[in-house]
């Protein structure tokens, strides 16, 4: 693409945004958080006046999320301690456009010098500290994890790019999270926060078999086996406000013949615009990773044609990703429609000389930056080689 019609077509984008935003004439309800500090006063009140004997202290922090991690609490936490962090606040992409990232996506946990990071899957979260070790929390986006450890994969200067804060209360209770939180909600709440942990506590899903959720993003809610009477094989995903890859390793050889088969219902895409930019890079895909490290993403586009291909977008992935749109609109949506790609021919039309091996199967749902809702199903994944078929799904 030249550079006349990339600046085009990202002032398009922007303008679209912009005027969708003048359009909303009221802060969508579910996007509501309280002021930090009203959040702060009414968690503090509703903490100072837990029952006797529940909570063995707390602190609140305020995490900028212009830093790159970590930010230190200083709080050192003995092992076997329990632990809930409720959090509000917004990292800001562009602000004129009304595109930030929450605290559910956004805060991430580290325990000690040695302990591996983690995070939640709401603005809320609890666990039990495995080592004792100081903690710090980190404001992840627009960075990217390299290990486990919480070292950067990219600069720590990216994060001046970004604005906002964190506000995070860290609750050290008496006794088990499953039944401190309904005991103190009983006094009340701040911003739905307690009802929502418990929830999440009670109806967390897990993912379906032998699929896990990639490291570097977290866990999410997105995908899940859809309960009976739904054949097998199946897998529903329903994304809104929120980002998440499953992943299932697999061991295929990559010739001419090998072929990706799947069968997908697309209900409602999370992005009404082009998804070739950062601001818009929301879409529901199934990926095919190599063993040269590259995946190659198929994905029904709102508005680009099919046959469209093009990098990610994304700083963090633009090396690694490539897409490929297969449909487009909404002509099919809500139908159950099957798709077979020869993965060799495809990889050399999109990406370059094609590698040896198939490594894994993707799943991938983004609704993070337009915030819109994404729902859609999978069925019968299946990898075929002249010597072999691989169920995936």
């Amino acid at each position: 693409m030249t550079q006349l019609a990339e600046v085009t077509k990202n002032l398009g984008v922007a303008t679209h945004l912009l005027l969708r935003r003048l359009s909303r004439l009221r802060p969508d309800p579910d996007e509501t958080e309280p002021a930090p500090a009203d959040f702060e006063a009414a968690a503090r009140a509703l903490l100072n006046g837990a029952p006797p004997g529940l909570i063995a202290g707390f602190d609140i922090f305020h995490i900028p999320c212009d830093q790159p991690p970590w930010f230190d609490t200083g709080l050192d936490l003995p092992a076997g301690t329990n632990v809930t962090t409720l959090a509000i606040g917004r990292t800001w992409l562009a602000r004129p456009l009304d595109i930030w990232v929450g605290a559910h996506f956004q805060l991430w946990f580290r325990i000690g010098d040695a302990g591996k990071l983690f995070r939640g899957t709401r603005r809320t979260h609890s666990f039990a500290v495995p080592e004792g070790g100081r903690l710090r929390l980190a404001s992840y986006f627009p960075g990217e994890w390299a290990d486990r450890d919480g070292n950067l994969a990219t600069s720590p200067k990216d994060y001046a790019t970004v604005q906002g804060t964190l506000t995070v209360a860290v609750i050290r209770w008496q006794e088990a999270p499953e039944t401190a939180l309904p005991r103190l909600a009983a006094a009340g709440d701040v911003a739905g926060l307690l009802a929502g942990e418990t929830d999440r506590l009670a109806n967390t899903p897990t993912p379906p078999t032998d699929w896990s959720y990639l490291w570097t993003l977290g866990p999410a809610e997105i995908f899940r086996t859809p309960p009976a009477p739904t054949p097998a094989r199946h897998i529903a995903c329903c994304t809104r406000r929120d980002v998440g890859i499953l992943q299932k390793p697999v061991s295929v050889p990559l010739t001419a013949a090998t072929r990706l088969t799947w069968r997908w219902r697309i209900d409602a895409l999370p992005s009404t615009l082009r998804e070739d930019t950062v601001p818009t890079h929301d879409y529901l895909s199934i990926a095919v990773e190599f063993d040269d490290g590259q995946d190659l993403t198929y994905y029904w586009s709102a508005s680009l044609p099919p046959g469209t291909i093009y990098r990610c977008p994304l700083p963090t992935w633009k090396h690694r990703e490539t897409h490929m749109v297969l449909r487009s609109g909404r002509a099919g949506l809500g139908k159950w429609l099957t798709e077979s790609r020869l993965l060799q021919a495809d990889y050399a039309t999109a990406i370059g000389t094609p590698p040896a091996r198939i490594v894994a199967v993707w799943l991938i749902a983004n609704s993070l930056f337009q915030r819109r809702t994404g729902r859609c199903e999978y069925a019968d994944i299946t990898i075929e080689t002249p010597d072999e078929i691989v169920a995936v799904s």
